[in-house]
């Protein structure tokens, strides 16, 4: 049986292959993709890892998926969309697709718009048994809001026209593009750093407290931070020894920030 709140240093199909059916609440992870595919020497296979995720995730459970597109000669590979119709063929609902806009991407110049951005597949199975919804200010709150017309039937089932004006309320749900800084956590030689207040986001928007949380590509161990911070159980698999270190280093780190 696996130990809960543990970072396992092996490929993650080793690692669920141990978990019983219906057993996570929530997957959040970025995969290596493209040209990483091979990822410090360890090969991805996609498909497996997929079916297992299906497997393993809860009725209800929800699977975030933060993946983009490498441009190679010339072309996007459109690897996130290939990914994202066979989490659906197995089985998933693609609830929602979110995209993570980073303030900073690195500049380059080419013949195109630079990539400032990557998908946030959310996948469910089923309805999502969990959802708290981050919410937003509204710049227009105690604005009278446009008047809305809608049929309204009574009780000896008459259909007439009403009307409806609300003024704006304080607060709106987020919706779903967000904005992200990125960049290398001091001292921590991961290519690829999870940012901090996306994973709190995801576990925050779709599991509660006590809930079961697996990273399968855990790197430099930001998911697992942010679970203990937010009284979530977690388990997770990294198959780079190097990139284990480092995450185990910074769960254990009495400093919340990093």
């Amino acid at each position: 049986m696996l130990e809960l709140n543990k970072i396992y240093n092996e490929n993650c199909t080793d690692t669920m292959v141990r978990m019983p059916d219906n057993f996570i609440d929530l997957v959040v992870t970025s995969p290596p993709y493209d040209n990483l595919r091979d990822y410090k020497g360890y090969i991805f296979d996609f498909e497996s890892i997929a079916k297992e995720l299906y497997r393993v995730t809860k009725k209800g459970g929800v699977v975030v998926w933060v993946v983009g597109d490498a441009t190679i000669k010339g072309s996007e590979t459109g690897t996130s969309f290939r990914q994202a119709l066979y989490f659906k063929e197995i089985g998933f609902n693609l609830h929602d697709t979110m995209i993570y806009v980073k303030h900073n991407p690195i500049p380059l110049t080419h013949n195109r718009y630079e990539q400032q951005f990557e998908y946030m597949f959310i996948f469910s199975k089923g309805k999502p048994k969990s959802f708290n919804p981050l919410l937003d200010k509204c710049k227009t709150v105690g604005n009278i809001q446009p008047q809305r017309t809608f049929w309204q039937t009574s009780s000896d089932e008459q259909r007439t026209l009403a009307h409806s004006q609300n003024r704006v309320k304080e607060t709106r749900f987020k919706y779903n593009v967000w904005y992200y800084s990125v960049g290398a956590i001091k001292g921590r030689n991961h290519p690829a750093p999870f940012p901090k207040q996306l994973a709190t986001d995801h576990i925050i928007s779709w599991s509660n407290e006590n809930d079961l949380i697996y990273d399968p590509f855990m790197g430099s161990g930001t998911t697992a931070k942010c679970c203990i911070l937010l009284n979530r159980h977690f388990i997770g698999s990294e198959i780079s020894e190097e990139y284990c270190t480092i995450a185990n280093n910074r769960i254990l780190c009495t400093d919340t920030k990093v």
